[in-house]
């Protein structure tokens, strides 16, 4: 938990969530997919939730994940930021498992998270954590860092055109590990940054989330404009319901 934190946030985060920080926490235990890459890398990535959501690799211009160590065990360093005009001649990389129903909660409660680490150096327009879904073709919840300010925010696009983004109000490309939360609970849109609420708006309650697209997590495929994120991920998860 962050020594940073303000009596504001706290009390944001209680009316948000309705539960304290520690509720918060226990109530994410029960994950649809989880991974914690401390098999590394070598084949298929687990689904730690132990539902069958196992991630295999798509890349392109020698596009690949490094095994770092990270606290007790693993993460995942993706490719570093390429600085070729042609971006097709960069490396590409994203970790997908098929769609299933599980992984589409349609209007009902949805949480997903990562600890992320990412230098100033290495922001770019676009990089995206982890999604379900494109905001242009379909319906998605997405993660991200976008721009040089590195601010992450959470995405939510439902069925019927429209993207609702709640952006968190502080950075995190500062080359230290932070965790981030995108919570959906109702018509509250909430991103938890640290353990801490940067971010909540208003949504639709009858916003529904439910397409046939991979789950992805480092980009959303291996072409060129895949928003290839270029830092270093660990401990990812999924919760709905």
């Amino acid at each position: 938990m962050t020594l940073r934190r303000s009596v504001p946030a706290v009390v944001l985060t209680a009316m948000v969530l309705g539960v304290g920080t520690a509720s918060a926490r226990a109530a994410t235990t029960d994950f649809v997919a989880r991974y914690d890459f401390d098999g590394g890398r070598s084949g298929a990535i687990v689904d730690e939730s132990g539902n069958g959501h196992v991630l295999g690799q798509v890349s392109s211009g020698g596009g690949a994940v490094r095994v770092v160590a990270h606290r007790s065990g693993q993460a995942l360093r993706f490719p570093a930021k390429c600085g070729l005009k042609d971006q097709s001649k960069c490396p590409h990389i994203a970790l997908q498992s098929p769609s299933t129903a599980s992984l589409n909660p349609g209007t009902r409660p949805l949480a997903f998270g990562a600890s992320v680490l990412l230098a100033e150096s290495q922001t770019t327009k676009g990089q995206n954590i982890v999604q379900k879904g494109y905001s242009a073709t379909s319906s998605q919840w997405k993660m991200q860092i976008d721009g040089e300010a590195g601010q992450p925010s959470c995405v939510l696009v439902g069925a019927r055109p429209g993207i609702k983004m709640v952006r968190s109000s502080v950075s995190v490309t500062d080359g230290h590990w932070h965790t981030l939360q995108c919570l959906r609970r109702g018509t509250q849109f909430t991103i938890v940054v640290d353990g801490v609420v940067r971010g909540n708006r208003t949504i639709s309650a009858e916003l529904a989330i439910s397409n046939e697209l991979p789950l992805s997590i480092g980009g959303k495929g291996a072409f060129r404009d895949n928003d290839q994120f270029q830092g270093i991920l660990d401990d990812v998860w999924v919760r709905v319901g």
